[in-house]
């Protein structure tokens, strides 16, 4: 039989609502009274009950995450760095996904009305103000990676744009011209702002921009694989590959293994996300670093300041670098030793 909080109040000798007050040190109680109940509490082991508080504090002391998948590197790291955030704030998670669905993402949204005290949101396939549509207007929201077409909502994003722009830079520096990028899903926020890199690199650079050199992707590793499969297929191959992200790129190696082809003596390739297996492949991949649990752990820290504020706090927009980290899987053309200057913010890893 579970302990409650009547069997506390009889063994401290006080009231119900003074046990309340000690254990949600919600009012002042003396600390004679304090020292007993929270005794009781320890002989008897009890534990407050979560739901009842809920129904008192209105809080639940959990916060909601909505993100597109859980599976993979990227977003174990994303959620490794929520978690331990949460953590450290007393907060447990709620997670659930989307699978870049609207339907879904409804759906998960309208499971966590009232089961938590806010929400953190990654939705780079539809405009933040378009998701928050399924959410009442009073639950605190930050968006994670996600496009808001105005200001009133906190978001962290990372420099998509500009980590892609580095890696294309690093390779037209090594003497690539013909670069191939696999892309990401179409309509995603993260992929648009990744070819809009590519695409600004080029023209610094002077070279024209040519859309037959994009491979439509979906950030997975079969994608990648058959990307690589397309560009073999070609009269005029790359002498570079771009993929806008590490899975994406994983699958590229093994096509590239498979047809013979050695990286990066005959093709050099690069990734996007710089996951922690992409130090370990062979040859190791050169790669953008998002700060993946940082970009977590920031998210978490402007919810919960949301939350606990008296007044809501004004939106804050946070946009994180990325580093350029080159490795062995980008050379110049025909694989010669590198000589080439690279992004002063480029580190070998």
């Amino acid at each position: 039989m579970s302990v409650t909080i009547r069997d506390v109040a009889r063994r401290a000798q006080v009231s119900i609502s003074t046990v309340s007050r000690v254990l949600n040190d919600t009012c002042r109680v003396s600390e004679e009274k304090r020292r007993r109940v929270l005794e009781a509490a320890e002989q008897l082991g009890y534990r407050p009950n979560p739901v009842a508080r809920s129904l008192l504090t209105k809080e639940t002391g959990a916060l909601g995450v909505v993100v597109p998948f859980v599976f993979g590197e990227f977003f174990a790291e994303l959620l490794n760095g929520i978690d331990a955030a949460a953590q450290e704030r007393a907060f447990c998670l709620t997670i659930s996904t989307s699978h870049r669905h609207e339907h879904e993402l409804r759906a998960a949204l309208q499971s966590l009305h009232k089961r938590v005290d806010g929400v953190l949101l990654m939705t780079p396939e539809m405009p933040g103000e378009q998701a928050v549509a399924h959410l009442p207007e009073d639950v605190p929201v930050v968006f994670l990676n996600t496009r808001l077409s105005g200001d009133g909502y906190a978001v962290v994003n990372f420099d998509n744009a500009g980590g892609f722009r580095a890696l294309t830079r690093h390779l037209i520096a090594l003497g690539h011209r013909r670069i191939a990028v696999i892309t990401g899903p179409e309509a995603a926020f993260d992929a648009a702002e990744r070819l809009r890199g590519y695409r600004m690199a080029l023209e610094e650079a002077g070279m024209a921009f040519d859309p037959a050199w994009l491979i439509p992707g979906d950030y997975s590793q079969r994608a990648g694989y058959e990307a690589v499969q397309t560009l073999l297929a070609w009269p005029e191959r790359p002498t570079a590959i771009l993929a806008s992200n590490d899975q994406m790129a994983f699958g590229a190696l093994s096509a590239l293994r498979e047809a013979g082809l050695r990286v990066p003596e005959d093709v050099s390739l690069a990734g996007f996300d710089d996951v922690p297996s992409a130090r370990y492949t062979v040859p190791s991949l050169t790669s953008a670093r998002v700060p993946i649990r940082d970009l977590g752990a920031r998210a978490v820290q402007c919810l919960v300041d949301h939350i606990q504020a008296e007044t809501p706090p004004a939106p804050r927009s946070l946009v994180l670098p990325v580093d350029l980290v080159v490795r062995d899987s980008t050379a110049p053309v025909g694989g010669r030793l590198h000589t080439a200057a690279i992004e002063p913010t480029a580190r070998k890893a």
